[in-house]
């Protein structure tokens, strides 16, 4: 029986970061022995046997058998999935400049024992899963395999499931966004907030996997820092896990934390989270103009460059008519004093850089606005050439290697003739150049000058990927950023955790498995 979910597909087909999830559950064995405790030892041992060995005897994703599965396990009409529509849908995302394969059939799952079940399903028939959660990623991260795949849609498990206020710290479900986290605590007067800040709208989820940061990164840093605790994760042997206890530090073995962090769904899906929350302090933006993208990376913070700028007067929703002139945004935290004294030593140091018409806003809700430029520079971007499509930059390099890096991609834009606004959290070395494209000509332009930019940062030490995570479009340059003793570690961990290359197979590191050699 095939069912589908449309109207609520359009109501939100995406979601703007990419939610990758890990789920948990049970061991295979013991769910088995669950099914069989009524028979003799020596049938249930046997039939165990039995269905170990008939999976192992099985190459081919037996695609039909996993659909009937997945409908007689979820009878309900609203969950199982094969409408056309949501099988593209669910694998790409609104902006991925790497269109993504349609998958099989799409399970709209509701907490971590379904996760479980579906990720049984996937052994037993021997297809591929692909997590999604806010369907915002930008590499291909959510593309079906060529085999087929089930979609493993997590954007219903939304609910924050405790927040403990006196130990700074709440947990919470894969698709819970952090937006919706901040807006929650600030409603309930709690005086604490969750800092990364990626796009609008990504999920917890989607944000551990792909090791997001934001906007916010200079001063509270990246998800593989210490503000996610731990993670339910349901291993590709449908077993769950949770990778340690809630206290706030914990040197007890290997930090699996870690491990799982921009691993994108390929070693676990994420289902829940424990999150360090940070305390909320005032805060205040300040702006200021410099005559080159030079002096103004060379002063570090988050930058946008002069044609930015541009597109952002053209879109005309901001109150400011900004000087079309390399623009840095700074935002300080604190006390009036705290503020009041960064704000003169920031603006004495960067007016050796060239730095004009700095301006501290005057409360936060000015800041608020000027803050809002920033955020609308994507979509300032792709509306300033209607009917062209625009691919995203993420490289990232050490802070003191970031001006000559964005003048080469700045030369290489200009002798392609590309059109590609620069806006970054230069802070910590991050910039994004949004290039835009109307046709096939301009788009293998794009590619060029994408795989210049990316061999560049290499070449300077840093990576092709600050926070959008490898997926498909940065896997052939993991050899030559890491090296290929590094990138084969990656490997011998991903086919001893799923050792079917059933969890998001092709992305970040290509597997081969040794029977398919």
């Amino acid at each position: 029986m095939s069912t589908t979910r449309c109207t609520q597909w359009r109501e939100k087909p995406f979601g703007p970061c990419f939610k990758a999830a890990l789920i948990g559950g049970v061991s295979l064995s013991i769910a088995l022995v669950g099914v069989f405790y009524r028979l003799p030892a020596r049938s249930e041992t046997q039939l165990l046997v039995n269905s170990a060995k008939d999976v192992e005897s099985r190459t081919a994703p037996d695609l039909a058998g996993a659909i009937q599965a997945l409908q007689e396990e979820f009878p309900d009409h609203d969950v199982v999935s094969t409408d056309p529509n949501e099988l593209l849908a669910y694998a790409q995302s609104s902006y991925s400049q790497v269109p993504g394969s349609p998958h099989t059939v799409v399970v709209h799952v509701r907490g971590t024992e379904d996760v479980v079940k579906v990720v049984n399903i996937s052994r037993r028939h021997l297809v591929p899963i692909v997590p999604y959660s806010g369907g915002t990623s930008l590499e291909g991260n959510l593309s079906a395999p060529p085999s087929g795949s089930i979609c493993v849609d997590l954007s219903g498990m939304d609910k924050i499931l405790a927040i403990n206020e006196l130990d700074a710290d709440v947990v919470c479900q894969a698709g819970v966004t952090w937006n919706n986290l901040n807006a929650t605590l600030k409603e309930k007067g709690i005086p604490l907030f969750f800092p990364l800040d990626p796009g609008r709208d990504a999920t917890i989820g989607g944000m551990i996997s792909t090791g997001c940061s934001g906007t916010n990164a200079v001063r509270y840093g990246t998800a593989r820092g210490e503000w996610i605790l731990n993670v339910t994760i349901v291993l590709p042997s449908s077993e769950v896990i949770k990778t340690r206890q809630r206290a706030r530090k914990s040197s007890a073995g290997f930090d699996l934390t870690k491990l799982f962090i921009g691993a994108e769904g390929t070693l676990g899906i994420v289902t829940e989270a424990t999150l360090r929350l940070a305390p909320l302090l005032p805060t205040r933006v300040a702006v200021a103009q410099f005559p080159d993208i030079r002096l103004a990376t060379n002063a570090v913070c988050d930058v946008v460059d002069e044609l930015a700028i541009k597109v952002l007067n053209t879109f005309g929703t901001s109150a400011n008519a900004w000087p079309e002139k390399a623009t840095l945004f700074f935002k300080f935290q604190g006390s009036e004093d705290v503020i009041r004294d960064s704000s003169r030593f920031v603006q004495s140091s960067i007016s050796k850089h060239g730095a004009t018409n700095y301006r501290l806003a005057s409360d936060e809700q000015e800041g608020e606005l000027i803050w809002q430029d920033r955020r609308n520079a994507l979509f300032a971007g792709l509306a300033y050439r209607p009917g062209c499509k625009g691919w995203i930059t993420d490289v990232c390099v050490p802070v003191s290697r970031l001006p000559d890096l964005i003048q080469a991609a700045k030369r290489d834009f200009e002798e392609l003739g590309l059109v590609a606004p620069i806006a970054g959290h230069v802070g910590d070395g991050n910039f994004h150049a949004l290039v835009l494209y109307k046709d096939e000509v301009e788009l293998a332009l794009v590619r060029e000058a994408v795989s210049r930019i990316n061999h560049k940062a290499i070449e300077l030490e840093g990576t092709c990927t600050g926070e959008h995570g490898v997926g498909i479009g940065k896997r052939d340059y993991l050899l030559s950023e890491l090296g290929e003793g590094t990138v084969e570690l990656m490997r011998t961990i991903k086919k001893t955790i799923d050792p079917n290359n059933l969890f998001n197979p092709g992305k970040v590191c290509l597997v081969v498995l040794d029977h398919i050699k």
